[in-house]
């Protein structure tokens, strides 16, 4: 029951996410710092008081060790969401984020100086084509308005350029972040609700640098059109109300992965986040009209056929199949 449970939240919470945030950016494109900063806010106030019991219960992975973790995972998340600025499609921005099994792969090569089955550098060669093959079609729609000049058109290009190379960035350095967690955990036992809390708790001063674009968002948002509240009944500006549910969805979903995690193996929760990446993906090309060709869905199915095969979900499936049908031959 918890696993259906845990399964239901990741689904519903993180599909509806997807959607609470590109309500955000479509209208405010650069409203990543505040958005961040609510996400950031609303978790550690949560695990301010159910999981340290208002600041009584005592870290069991010592801060220093968390200090470098949050700064990585500040930098990412900032960077994630800022890249949306630069005229990166939602769409595109999931893809891309998909390939973060090439950046685990790449880092725990050099850092870890791990080896890997061929099956696995299969997968990644298929997940990198796949990016590949929607980052060029993207690019390839980067315009500007008709009867712009040359010059305009090139300018336009190399701004989403660079919200390319932020994600980029952001995707190596949630890798290099997985690995630190990686052998922080087997030094100190696993604490993920604990590095949750401090994960959110610890950046919230950095904020103070981002604070004046923060305020302008916050100021444009109250000027947005109001609406009304169901079931309370009153109204409120609707930026606010999409950032409210943005940021409620943002931790359902945080939730139902973490019980996952504690109910299934990994290879299951795996496959269920990477259903639900694919499932936000279409509600994303369907509910809002996203550019997305033919190609962009080539590239996109060549994306997850490589994130299944690195996780051997396809190989168990056919496993389980083969040895049904053989039960039934038996008898």
């Amino acid at each position: 029951m918890n696993t259906l449970i845990a399964t239901t939240l990741v689904f519903v919470g993180c599909c509806s996410n997807v959607v609470f945030l590109e309500l955000l950016v479509r209208d405010f494109p650069g409203c990543g710092n505040i958005v961040t900063f609510a996400q950031f806010a609303f978790i550690a106030l949560e695990g301010f008081i159910f999981e340290t019991n208002f600041g009584r219960k005592k870290p069991e992975i010592p801060l220093s060790n968390y200090g470098v973790m949050v700064s990585m995972f500040f930098t990412v998340s900032v960077i994630n969401n800022y890249a949306l600025n630069f005229n990166i499609a939602m769409p595109l921005h999931m893809i891309f984020r998909s390939g973060s099994l090439i950046a685990n792969m790449i880092l725990g090569i050099i850092i870890l100086k791990k080896r890997y089955s061929t099956s696995k550098y299969l997968s990644i060669v298929l997940v990198s084509v796949g990016i590949f093959i929607c980052t060029v079609m993207s690019a390839k729609q980067v315009n500007v308005e008709q009867g712009a000049s040359e010059e305009e058109g090139v300018y336009a290009f190399l701004h989403w350029l660079l919200g390319i190379a932020m994600l980029t960035f952001a995707l190596l350095m949630s890798a290099r972040m997985g690995i630190f967690q990686e052998t922080l955990y087997k030094k100190h036992g696993k604490h993920s609700k604990e590095a949750l809390f401090y994960n959110h708790c610890l950046p919230l001063p950095g904020f103070l640098l981002l604070s004046g674009d923060i305020y302008r968002h916050a100021v444009l948002f109250s000027q947005s059109s109001p609406v009304e509240i169901p079931v309370i009944g009153h109204s409120m500006p609707v930026m606010w109300f999409y950032l409210l549910m943005n940021v409620i969805t943002q931790y359902v979903c945080i939730r139902g992965v973490f019980i996952l995690t504690t109910e299934c193996a990994s290879l299951t929760v795996t496959l269920v986040v990477t259903l639900r990446k694919f499932l936000s993906l279409v509600i994303s090309i369907l509910y809002f009209q996203n550019p997305f060709t033919a190609w962009h869905w080539t590239g996109t199915a060549v994306v997850f056929l490589g994130t299944l095969i690195y996780t051997e979900v396809l190989s168990s499936v056919y496993t389980a199949v083969r040895g049904k049908t053989t039960v039934r031959k038996t008898e």
